[in-house]
């Protein structure tokens, strides 16, 4: 008799609070947006998934500030649950 070897995965989500602000904000039609991310999701996959969700609203060309909980990172930073990431683009001059 072959033993059987079962491969169980379980993939760990957690939620994060996405606040919008400008021309994103009008771009998505909401100033936030609650995403379900892998549990080693960082900044970078909340930039895809954003453009993912809204036809490329993350690749405009001009500098878009980031902060989780209120500090400014680059997009390598870590995802916690729970964490609050906001994207703050140039609120004056030009447009997006």
């Amino acid at each position: 008799m072959k033993s059987a070897f079962f491969q169980v995965i379980i993939r760990i989500r957690m939620k994060a609070r996405i606040k919008l602000f400008a021309a994103l904000r009008e771009r998505a039609g909401k100033s936030e947006v609650e995403l379900d991310l892998p549990e080693t999701a960082t900044v970078a996959h909340v930039v895809r998934e954003l453009d993912r969700r809204y036809a490329g609203m993350m690749k405009s060309g001009v500098p878009i500030m980031i902060a989780v909980n209120a500090e400014y990172v680059s997009e390598d930073h870590p995802i916690r649950e729970g964490d609050e990431i906001a994207f703050i683009p140039p609120v004056s001059g030009g447009a997006l």
